[in-house]
């Protein structure tokens, strides 16, 4: 298949136009790209990037940084690619020190989320840290909640340490206000650590807007609460360990509002159009 006409198939599966998407039992989206999948690209040709992501047929997007460029510099280019920017990744230092900030900044580019996917900590991830970053979250998320955006935590899989009779990440789920921080699932750092999505989905049903849908090479051993892994491990969607038919089906029934791609292998463009189409054509 032409690229151009790969593209144009995409597009419309994105717009929930293709056959496929259009009756129950199938992946509807909205599917977006974390730009961070681009990372490498961006620092050498900011508009080149957001117009091979509008090539690939996204309307939208979630920010990890503006690459050198103001907020109001990088939304204009944004637009101009008819890119909509729904949330955004900030350091936790930023969001712990000067909410303030983050939420001008948010508002400059239009957010309707701003959040990390990054607790800086002392390994292991304890009680104390956990209870301090939640704290956090609660106090940015007031911040936020008066300029109309909300905050979010993206799971990095070092939060299911043992705790109680559950992990640190209940912890964290209940000392968080559900009125203020709404959590992000990258659905890699929910299987890494050896955890099940779909259980993860069921027992916080009200708690998950955002998704970063992300694959797991096959082979590759579970149960790590490190939160690291070879970014060579990111496969293309449906080719790796996931049973995305289950977790798809999961996150609509709970409500999940964004999903967003994210891959952070350097096949990243090589994968990009593998991924589409599996969400082109997962079905349950």
């Amino acid at each position: 298949m032409k690229t151009t006409t790969f593209a144009c198939a995409v597009s419309a599966a994105l717009l929930g136009l293709a056959t496929s998407a259009l009756h129950a039992g199938s992946y509807e989206g909205p599917t977006g790209l974390q730009l961070y999948s681009l990372r490498a690209d961006f620092p050498k040709d900011v508009p080149g990037t957001l117009k091979y992501v509008k090539g690939l047929g996204f309307k939208e997007v979630e920010l990890a940084g503006t690459y050198n460029l103001a907020p109001a510099d990088f939304k204009k280019l944004l637009d101009a690619n008819g890119l909509v920017p729904i949330a955004a990744h900030f350091p936790f230092d930023k969001l712990r020190d000067d909410p303030e900030a983050v939420a001008r900044e948010a508002a400059a580019l239009g957010l309707k989320y701003a959040g990390c996917a990054w607790i800086p900590h002392k390994k292991p991830f304890d009680e104390q840290q956990c209870r301090a970053a939640a704290a956090v979250f609660n106090k940015a998320g007031a911040v936020l909640a008066k300029h109309g955006i909300k905050c979010f935590y993206h799971i990095h899989g070092y939060e299911f340490f043992p705790h109680g009779n559950g992990t640190l990440f209940d912890l964290l789920m209940a000392e968080t206000d559900p009125k203020l921080v709404t959590f992000e699932m990258d659905i890699l750092w929910v299987v890494f650590p050896g955890q099940d999505p779909v259980k993860l989905f069921e027992k916080y049903s009200d708690r998950w807007e955002l998704v970063h849908l992300k694959d797991l090479k096959k082979g590759v051993k579970t149960g790590e609460l490190t939160g690291h892994t070879d970014v060579k491990n990111d496969v293309a969607l449906g080719s790796g360990q996931m049973d995305y038919a289950a977790i798809l089906r999961a996150a609509r029934k709970v409500g999940v509002k964004h999903y967003f791609i994210e891959d952070e292998s350097p096949s990243v463009r090589d994968q990009l159009p593998r991924s589409l189409e599996f969400l082109q054509k997962v079905a349950w």
